[in-house]
């Protein structure tokens, strides 16, 4: 697997040096990329809102982090297992709704994290610990009749071998390698869950019109899917922007919205089914991002 991604994914440089927490600002105001909003001239400010407030230690703080990010993961993964046990929603849409939540609550996580590599490594050592526990539900090791039904569209556990492997690595891969400074990061995990998530809901209750080249496939779940991870990706760069992680450009938002419509299009194609749209939407997010994206990024 870690030959695999470091063969795929292009490796970015970790800018471990620079200050994450600096807000962005001018003489004249914040510059959010569309327009200057007229403030006092502000000095260099430093947002700590990550929990190495609770220790001088650093390390503590993302120990402290760690527990409660996974705390949170966790308690979502148990809701969702819960309504599946109980039929509060069909299968596939149970399912679905694992899909879209559990990554982008985990992003939301992000801020109480130090800044440099070492935030980011624990961090993904959650979605990490998805990837082992995938691997030993799906080999059959494990038994987690609970789990499987929320992830699984037949209820077979070898299904977890495939697109909940593939969900989990490439979460754990966008938190490890870009974090939260980076645009990609935002987009790959935007379009997988929200994207993704949403074209499958939409789709199935709106998709009576197919696409001409896949009759699985409709416009409504296209559309939906390219729109969804679209706002998705605008909503947590407005986060995270406003947190000083990252500054709002409007090379940013179209970069966002390329990434949006090439892995709708990608996640349309027969092919996208065969290989499992878990691997060809992040794979689409990062190749993808070619010029579009800020190149300090």
């Amino acid at each position: 697997m870690a030959l695999f991604a470091s063969s795929v994914f292009p490796l970015p440089l970790f800018k471990s040096n620079s200050d994450p927490y600096r807000l962005f600002s001018t003489k004249k105001g914040f510059n959010l990329g569309f327009q200057k909003l007229k403030t006092r001239r502000l000095h260099r400010t430093k947002v700590v809102v990550h929990f190495a407030m609770f220790s001088e230690n650093p390390l503590i703080g993302d120990l402290i982090a760690t527990a409660f990010s996974g705390g949170i993961a966790l308690s979502m993964l148990r809701l969702w297992e819960e309504t599946a046990k109980r039929g509060v929603f069909d299968q596939k849409t149970n399912r679905k709704l694992v899909h879209i939540s559990i990554g982008l609550v985990f992003m939301l996580c992000w801020p109480m994290f130090s800044s440099g590599q070492q935030g980011a490594i624990l961090a993904a050592f959650i979605p990490g610990l998805n990837i082992i526990k995938m691997l030993l539900l799906g080999l059959g090791i494990w038994k987690d009749d609970a789990t499987v039904k929320s992830m699984s569209r037949f209820g077979d556990h070898r299904e977890l071998l495939k697109g909940p492997l593939y969900y989990a690595f490439s979460i754990t891969y966008a938190c490890a390698i870009y974090w939260r400074y980076s645009p990609i990061s935002i987009g790959l995990i935007c379009n997988l869950c929200a994207g993704d998530g949403i074209a499958d809901i939409v789709g199935r209750r709106f998709g009576k019109q197919k696409l001409p080249y896949n009759k699985n496939k409709s416009f409504a779940g296209s559309i939906a899917m390219a729109a969804a991870g679209f706002l998705a990706s605008l909503g947590f760069l407005l986060y995270f922007s406003l947190l000083g992680y990252i500054q709002v450009s409007s090379k940013t938002v179209l970069g966002f919205l390329f990434m949006s419509l090439a892995a709708a299009l990608v996640e349309s194609h027969p092919l996208s089914s065969e290989l499992d749209d878990n691997l060809t939407v992040p794979l689409t997010s990062v190749l993808g991002k070619g010029s579009n994206m800020p190149s300090n990024f």
